[in-house]
């Protein structure tokens, strides 16, 4: 549905939000829901006894399958979405997973195949207000993004930089070109 242009990547590389490298100090500034980008981010904060209300993995970091420890603690109980989203896109099964698993009641992991990276936007244009989106920043930590009004236009804007059907994929995430 949508693509990230080459002259765009160096727009994401800046956290959209403060940095942190221990996880319950994260934990305590954030809202809820939680929405967790990343195999390594949903390993701390499980490992901080939160559980993501929404979890969007690929079982990689870096680029490499995660180490044993950290696929162990992924493997939990929750209910599975399974999504083809392609390196440096967005599918519409991507965006569809994250509608439903927001709207859920139970913690949710989106499993995906392919690559989760870009998830971070529409998480962020997609969660309530008060919500919270964590992700992480290559060699840094993680990146919490508190659901406001001002970061939900920013996502807005980031989407309407990529390649593709921009009001289409506005549309799926429940909110109006």
């Amino acid at each position: 549905m949508l693509t990230l242009p080459d002259d765009l990547r160096g727009a994401f590389k800046d956290p959209m939000g403060p940095v942190y490298t221990d996880p319950e100090r994260l934990l305590a500034d954030a809202g809820h829901p939680i929405v967790a980008v990343g195999d390594v981010v949903t390993y701390h904060l499980r490992v901080a006894g939160r559980d993501p209300d929404v979890a969007v993995i690929d079982g990689k970091t870096k680029r490499e399958a995660v180490g044993e420890e950290i696929a162990a603690v992924l493997d939990g109980e929750n209910r599975r979405l399974e999504v083809d989203n392609e390196p440096a896109t967005l599918s519409t099964a991507m965006l569809d997973a994250l509608v439903e698993a927001l709207a859920s009641d139970d913690p949710i992991v989106i499993h995906v195949t392919g690559e989760e990276d870009l998830a971070t936007v529409p998480a962020i244009v997609a969660a309530p207000e008060g919500a919270s989106v964590v992700y992480g920043q290559p060699d840094q930590g993680m990146v919490l993004v508190d659901v406001t009004t001002e970061s939900k236009r920013e996502a807005r804007d980031l989407l309407g930089k990529l390649d593709g059907d921009t009001a289409g994929a506005l549309a799926a995430l429940g909110v109006d070109g």
